[in-house]
C-alpha cells in the first residue's frame, strides 16, 4: 500500500484532536468577489461553514462585515484565521469565540402547529425562552426568537415534541463589548 496524496482537498483528512466551534468576524472591502474568495478558501480546504453572514456595515468607508461559524481544531482555527488575515480585501479578522467580550446572537423564526395541550405548552415555553408570537391561526404560531445559538437549538428542541413545522435561522451576529471596534 503507498502513501498517494488526496485527490483532492475533500478527501485530506484533517488533524485529530478535539473540534470547537468558532466564530470569526472579518471586516472586508465592499467589492465585488469578496466573499466569492472567502467561501472559496473554506472550500478549497474541505473546511465547513455552520454560519454565514454578510452585511455592509460602512457605506464610507466601504466596508463589510462577514460573520462564519465553523469547526476544527485549535491548530484548524489558527490557521484559518492567518488565511483570512492574508487576503488582499481583509482589514481585520477577529475570533469573537476566544474573545471575552464577544457577543454572538442569533434571530429564528419557528412555526408550530398545535391545539388543544400541545398548543398551551408551546406558548408557556416560548414564555420562558422570551420568544415572541409573530403569527398565529387557530392551527399554529410562528415565534420570534432571539439569543444564542444553543438557546435557539434548546427552543427548537422543546418544540419538536409539540408540533415544529419550520424553522428558519439568520446564521450567527457578533459584536464586541465596550470601545473596541472590528
Amino acid at each position: 500500500m503507498t502513501d498517494e496524496p488526496p485527490a483532492a482537498a475533500y478527501d485530506m483528512g484533517h488533524a485529530a484532536g478535539a473540534e470547537s466551534p468558532a466564530t470569526f468576524a472579518i471586516l472586508v472591502d465592499n467589492e465585488p468577489g469578496v466573499l466569492h474568495r472567502v467561501v472559496g478558501l473554506f472550500a478549497a480546504r474541505g473546511y465547513n461553514i455552520e454560519s454565514l453572514t454578510v452585511a455592509e456595515t460602512d457605506e464610507t468607508a466601504h466596508t463589510s462585515r462577514i460573520t462564519i461559524v465553523t469547526r476544527g481544531t485549535a491548530q484548524v482555527l489558527t490557521q484559518i484565521q492567518a488565511q483570512l488575515e492574508k487576503m488582499v480585501s481583509t482589514r481585520h479578522v477577529q475570533n469573537v469565540t476566544l474573545d471575552p467580550n464577544g457577543v454572538q446572537r442569533e434571530l429564528a423564526l419557528v412555526k408550530v402547529h398545535g391545539v388543544g395541550p400541545e398548543r398551551v405548552e408551546a406558548l408557556r415555553i416560548s414564555d420562558i425562552f422570551r420568544a415572541h408570537v409573530i403569527d398565529t391561526t387557530t392551527q399554529s404560531f410562528i415565534f420570534e426568537i432571539t439569543g444564542a445559538p444553543a438557546k435557539i437549538d434548546r427552543f427548537v428542541d422543546l418544540m419538536r415534541p409539540l408540533g415544529l413545522v419550520e424553522v428558519s435561522r439568520t446564521g450567527v451576529l457578533s459584536i464586541e463589548r465596550g470601545e473596541e471596534v472590528l
